[in-house]
């Protein structure tokens, strides 16, 4: 007889839902969910399936409407059909990982309300997440310095916060007390839910307090450290995430900075010295932006975006390879606008070059050629060529073009070490070399 083998751990099965809006239509929505599905993956989940629904906006009770809310209880209760006739048939099978399994959660691509998650988990009976609570998942799991613990468990209090009703529906409202009628102005009907519901948000409340304490503290240890850094020019590696920054820091740097193909790799900033022909600059690699960035990790994550806001030259990073790279452009200059970035010094570095596809369009096709159908010498030609030294293409995996970047920032960095420390001997030193 055939043994059959369970798998210690495997990952949770997920289904994705998103809409389709007047704002948003049907091709942005899908990337979107491409997006989600990566936070997903890098969350630890798998997803299976994906629900999409045209409307002209979220439902306040459900997100979707109750219909496509129905496709998808019907979806969930057939895997788990699956999932119970396969483990009574489990011979069949070499391991568990070969069965049909369980939906585990379903994740929304906006940030959902308590009311909403409350009603989803009722009808669906599963784990209910949203962007923000999957975003949050995944910073709690790459946090390793206690500045990014702290600041991670700030968010996560934040986010709770409003939430907490949902956590003690299950706590019914009990009657009794001195009058026992239960009319609305009744004493004693203050049921167990009220009570613990006060009570966690007096500690979360009190948690928050504390948290922003030691992080008052520990930017003002960063700023200590700031200041004694002397008279170096600081340049920041901003950009999406997952777009190579800090590929190209270990490069620039050679240093060993933690980098992997997974969405927010990088939550520490991580600061080092560089040397181009004698000429020492400081190179920090930041944590990267995405679409939907919950409000409350920007609050939250302000004291490490202070490498950012006190840079002399930023180096905006792009993935040329994303499809969607213009827009993801938007997001990081929209975030570095909201830190009031936006008159810092700044050149853009096109990345992943080596990655870069492209499938000539037919000489009969007269419909407008997408991204899909140019050339990266093509593109090159378009609105980057109006960006002059502003704008390089390199491949950091690659090592392709290295050589002109190394050279462009030396001569950036100099030219700003002259206007910011005018007097400073160290410069005269590298013109006698």
């Amino acid at each position: 007889m055939k043994e059959f083998v369970i798998s210690e751990a495997k990952a949770e099965t997920a289904i994705l839902v998103g809409l389709i809006t007047g704002q948003q239509d049907e091709a942005k929505t899908n990337e979107y969910l491409d997006e989600l599905e990566f936070l997903a993956t890098t969350a630890g989940a798998r997803t299976v399936k994906r629900f999409t629904q045209k409307v002209g906006g979220p439902s306040s009770v459900t997100y979707v409407g109750s219909g496509k809310l129905e496709e998808i209880r019907q979806y969930i209760k057939m895997c788990e059909d699956a999932y119970d006739e396969a483990m009574e048939h489990r011979e069949d099978f070499e391991s568990e990982a070969d069965m049909p399994q369980p939906i585990g959660m379903v994740i929304f691509d906006d940030e959902l309300s308590a009311k909403q998650i409350r009603n989803i988990e009722k009808e669906l009976k599963v784990k209910i997440l949203d962007r923000t609570s999957l975003i949050l998942d995944i910073f709690a799991m790459r946090a390793q310095t206690a500045e990014a613990k702290a600041q991670v468990e700030l968010a996560q209090h934040r986010y709770m916060l409003p939430r907490l009703q949902r956590l003690w529906t299950h706590l019914e409202r009990q009657g009794g007390g001195s009058g026992g009628g239960g009319g609305k102005g009744s004493v004693g009907l203050r049921g167990p839910g009220e009570t613990q519901l006060e009570m966690d948000r007096r500690i979360i409340l009190h948690r928050i307090t504390l948290l922003k304490q030691r992080l008052t503290e520990i930017d003002k240890q960063k700023t200590t450290q700031r200041k004694n850094r002397g008279r170096l020019i600081r340049v920041a590696l901003v950009g999406y995430t997952n777009v190579g920054k800090s590929t190209l820091m270990n490069l620039l740097s050679k240093s060993e900075v933690f980098a992997e193909n997974k969405l927010f790799a990088t939550l520490d900033t991580t600061v080092r010295k560089v040397t181009i022909e004698n000429l020492p600059f400081l190179l920090a690699d930041t944590v990267g932006f995405i679409r939907k960035l919950p409000s409350d990790l920007v609050e939250s994550f302000k004291s490490t975006l202070d490498e950012v806001r006190e840079a002399d030259l930023l180096v905006h990073v792009v993935d040329i390879s994303h499809p969607d790279f213009e827009d993801q452009i938007r997001v990081v200059e929209q975030t570095l606008s909201e830190l009031g970035c936006s008159e810092t010094p700044s050149m853009v570095v096109f990345n992943k070059i080596d990655a870069y596809t492209w499938t000539p369009q037919e000489e009969d096709d007269l419909t407008e050629p997408t991204k899909e159908n140019v050339s990266l010498e093509e593109l090159k030609k378009t609105w980057m060529a109006k960006m002059h030294g502003d704008c390089l293409f390199i491949s950091a995996r690659q090592k392709e073009n290295i050589e002109e970047l190394r050279t462009t920032l030396y001569d950036k960095v100099r030219e700003l070490h002259v206007q910011k420390y005018p007097y400073n001997d160290f410069l005269y030193t590298i013109e006698e070399n």
